[in-house]
């Protein structure tokens, strides 16, 4: 089951507690309304992001986080190494957005007993190509909870894949239209499910 920081329902809360393997992201948002276990914790290992987390003694007792067996980086480092360049030109503004702290999650996670995985630049790069059908606006990078979707179904091909609280929503520079489209053609192919975030008098409606 992967928990985005977005809104949670009911039915999808109670599920949490009955899945086999849980992901949240970053502060783990998604944790007061889906309560239940956390198995994984996948973070932005790059910018401002990653900088907040580390230095922030509440996430790194945060029962989510304490709870994780493992901590995710998903953004490959020499990916982004490699888009360091271009970024400077197209987005000026983003001067750290590719500032490398994945050797202090490595650190984090030794010391306190936890696996660490940097997610391959393979899997950034295949869910580029899988978007680029879905014709996204200009952007910068697929959002974590992409990545980690495209992640998950390559990591784990025979599961079945469970999505709350995404929103597709939220920086302007990743490709959530897109995204959400390319969700949806996961759902329809049998490869995921979205559990729903509300209910109506008579139907659920999608997350």
């Amino acid at each position: 089951m992967i928990i985005g920081n977005g809104e949670i329902g009911a039915e999808a809360a109670a599920v949490v507690a009955d899945a086999a393997f849980v992901i949240r992201f970053n502060e783990c948002r998604s944790y007061e309304a889906s309560r239940g276990r956390t198995d994984v914790v996948a973070v932005c290992n790059t910018g401002r992001p990653a900088k907040a987390m580390l230095a922030s003694q509440s996430w790194r007792e945060h029962p989510g986080v304490r709870e994780a067996a493992a901590v995710w980086s998903v953004r490959d480092p020499q990916k982004f190494a490699e888009l360091r360049a271009s970024l400077a030109v197209t987005h000026a503004e983003l001067d750290d957005f590719c500032d490398d702290y994945t050797h202090q999650f490595n650190a984090f996670c030794a010391e306190v007993g936890k696996a660490h995985v940097v997610v391959d630049k393979v899997i950034h790069e295949t869910v580029d190509q899988a978007l680029a059908a879905y014709h996204p606006a200009p952007y910068v990078v697929p959002s974590s909870g992409m990545i980690v979707i495209a992640e998950v179904m390559n990591r784990f091909p025979e599961a079945a894949i469970d999505l709350a609280g995404f929103g597709h929503a939220g920086w302007e520079w990743h490709p959530f239209a897109a995204e959400r489209q390319l969700v949806d053609s996961y759902v329809a192919a049998g490869r995921v499910t979205r559990l729903p975030a509300r209910a109506s008098l008579s139907s659920s409606q999608g997350a």
